[in-house]
């Protein structure tokens, strides 16, 4: 590539964006033009800076990490993201593949991976360290495993499932299948103990994970 990519630094340390700022020097295409302390200054800096790529920590004050990054992704889908963090949950690795961030790798890391990161984001590949790809398959298949594990439900017990979704209550579910309030329980109790949920909100994220429920 023969024009230069623009990339800004998030992180609220300014140690860590001091060395990044120093091994990213190493590849003379990229040109650091900004940095910031949060994620409201990054979301501040955006409309009057030229960005090209991202490179952002998740846990910075003010706005949580990954509302940043889907933030990011919706708002500025032209500028790729790469994501640099102490952080190898499962669920939170899953949440930033999902909102389709470009890379993922971990601070402790070293120099060679985020200069090979940076490569591959900005000629248009991904880079998720090898640690972070591991972590999100084991919990998807973790997740396949409990729900391969669950009975079916029935076509009542979806109905009920569905309502409940619409936070209807026992009463009102009843009226509305015209079956009794009892009925009606019965069926919570069988979806919880084939969902394997404890809480109406167990519910309705089981719904959500299988694709009953759209958010």
């Amino acid at each position: 590539m023969s024009s230069k990519t623009n990339v800004l630094l998030a992180d609220d340390h300014q140690l860590f964006l001091d060395g990044l700022n120093l091994i990213l020097k190493q590849n003379r295409q990229l040109n650091i033009v900004a940095e910031a302390a949060s994620g409201g200054e990054v979301l501040e800096l955006l409309p009057n800076t030229a960005v090209d790529l991202i490179i952002t920590d998740l846990g910075m004050p003010g706005m949580k990490g990954i509302d940043l990054v889907k933030l990011l992704k919706a708002q500025y889908p032209h500028i790729k993201l790469i994501v640099v963090t102490m952080h190898h949950e499962p669920e939170i690795i899953s949440e930033i593949m999902y909102a389709e961030a470009e890379g993922y790798i971990l601070k402790s890391s070293g120099k060679n991976t985020i200069l090979q990161a940076v490569e591959n984001v900005i000629n248009g590949k991904t880079h998720y360290d090898e640690e972070v790809t591991k972590l999100f398959i084991e919990n998807v298949k973790q997740e396949k495993k409990i729900t391969s594990a669950l009975k079916p439900l029935t076509a009542r017990e979806l109905e009920v499932l569905q309502l409940i979704t619409e936070e209807m209550t026992s009463k009102e579910i009843a009226e509305k299948l015209f079956i009794s309030k009892q009925t009606v329980d019965t069926h919570r109790l069988n979806l919880m103990q084939k969902t394997g949920a404890h809480t109406t909100i167990g519910l309705i994220k089981y719904a959500i994970r299988m694709g009953l429920l759209s958010i």
